[in-house]
């Protein structure tokens, strides 16, 4: 028990040294999920170890407290599984096709190795190959986007400096590129990274533009306006996965066999879930994008049943006639070349 509090005390005097604006009692209620008086305990025996704390709320309503950058020195060292998690994830990135975000987040690895202890990194090295061959996800196959070079760099340019963009674009539905400014409002990262984006006539719906089809891009020089009601975080919610449609009140029932495991599951930021009286899990939510509903939903089988709305309905039985065509389609050739 003593170990496991020490450890909480080392974990709050690291939070309070990797934040700029500080933090309050109640981030570390929200971080341990302790009590108040436990949080008043935590930071006590923080600024007892460490004659560097400080407040820094100047002050304002609420009291915050951290520690200057470097005070902890050599008390904190990577782990290999963290160092195999970031190495992971730009595998992963690279597999999708995000070379950029990819080798930024290898370059923050190998900064923490090069400030990693020499004897501590020849510890943890084997542990980290063991698990980087478990993991085997820059082995991993399967269809990526390639995005053109730079695209990445010039896209957070803009939107960090409410810049617009001139680009050209191809369209799904033509196939035949067009110029058009947009201002852009960030990024989606979903089956493909998206672009969410407004026309720079005059603000209206922002749309998404998939990455994979843009061509040259420009920056602007000239800021634009952003709308000050125009939530990121929101406009995403609105969709099951990437794809914006109109919402619809959506309503799941998984049997009683499968509710446990579909608990596990978050099938959307804005969800409610409750068991039924024969032990059911209903879920209820608020977004579009029937057709990603959709494709999900078929992977549960027949263990979910689409109570709202009934056009999810048609659209899974939809999904499953083109499949069925498609498999007896391809049975039908097999046969023929038999």
């Amino acid at each position: 028990m003593h170990y496991l509090k020490l450890e909480q005390i080392l974990r709050l005097a690291l939070a309070f040294q990797g934040t700029r604006e500080g933090l309050s009692l109640a981030d570390i209620q929200s971080e341990f999920g302790v009590a108040r008086r436990t949080a008043e305990r935590m930071r006590d025996a923080v600024a007892r170890v460490f004659p560097q704390f400080e407040r820094c709320d100047n002050g304002d309503r609420v009291r915050r407290w951290r520690l200057p950058p470097g005070t902890l020195g050599g008390l904190v060292a990577v782990s290999a599984e963290e160092l195999a998690e970031l190495d992971t994830a730009a595998a992963e990135l690279a597999r999708r096709g995000l070379r950029e975000r990819a080798d930024l987040v290898a370059s923050a690895a190998q900064k923490l190795r090069a400030i990693t202890r020499p004897d501590h990194l020849r510890r943890i090295e084997p542990d980290l190959e063991l698990l980087m061959e478990a993991e085997g996800s820059a082995l991993r196959p399967g269809p990526r986007p390639v995005l053109p070079p730079g695209l990445l760099t010039k896209l957070r340019r803009a939107i960090l400096g409410a810049l617009p963009v001139t680009m050209e674009y191809r369209s799904r539905r033509s196939g035949v590129p067009y110029t058009t400014t947009v201002h852009p409002y960030g990024i989606l990262y979903g089956s493909r990274p998206l672009l969410v984006a407004a026309p720079q006539a005059c603000w209206s719906e922002p749309k998404l533009y998939r990455l994979d089809r843009i061509g040259t891009l420009e920056v602007g020089n000239t800021p634009f306006v952003r709308r000050a009601d125009f939530d990121l975080a929101a406009f995403a919610a609105r969709a099951f996965g990437t794809w914006q449609e109109e919402p619809l009140d959506v309503v799941l029932r998984f049997d009683a066999e499968t509710a446990e495991e579909a608990s596990q599951w978050r099938f959307h930021p804005t969800q409610q879930a409750e068991r039924d009286g024969e032990g059911r899990l209903v879920v209820r939510f608020r977004a579009g994008g029937l057709t990603e509903m959709a494709w999900h939903l078929f992977t549960w089988g027949s263990s979910v049943e689409i109570l709202e709305p009934p056009s999810l309905k048609e659209r899974l039985v939809d999904l499953l006639l083109e499949a069925l065509e498609h498999h007896g389609g391809a049975l039908a050739a097999e046969r023929l070349c038999a």
